[in-house]
């Protein structure tokens, strides 16, 4: 995959993504579910810090069992309940974290009223290419 963010464009950086990934077929191309903040048992977490961290280890785990890795991840869509500069402070630091000094994936940020779950405030899902 090559990952861009081009003359023109903000940097995105800061805020945990790149603008563009491109993807060199044939690759095997995996998709990851939504992920929320609940733990294995099904438990969610209640504050959105810890349902942010929650669900990027679940996608963590998720990735892994397809024998891929975070940075083979070349999308993600993230669903955030009440978004505010707040709220994407906190996910662009968690993403930035969680990929480290790989490139960031392409991502795109809804803002939405509800989730699947009451009490659901924050869900992620990926597109991975190996």
């Amino acid at each position: 995959m090559k990952f861009i963010n081009p003359t023109g464009l903000y940097d995105p950086r800061p805020n945990g993504y790149s603008h563009v990934v491109i993807v060199e077929a044939p690759a095997r191309i995996i998709y990851i579910a939504g992920q929320g903040g609940e733990d294995e048992n099904g438990v969610l977490c209640e504050d959105f810090t810890t349902q942010v961290q929650q669900a990027l280890g679940n996608l963590q785990t998720a990735v892994q069992a397809a024998d891929a890795n975070l940075w083979n991840i070349a999308k993600v869509t993230a669903l955030i309940v009440d978004h505010s500069e707040e709220r994407l402070h906190i996910f662009s630091s968690a993403l930035r974290a969680a990929w480290g000094e790989h490139p960031a994936p392409a991502c795109t940020l809804i803002p939405v009223s509800r989730l699947a779950l009451g009490g659901m405030l924050f869900e992620i899902e990926a597109t991975v290419i190996v």
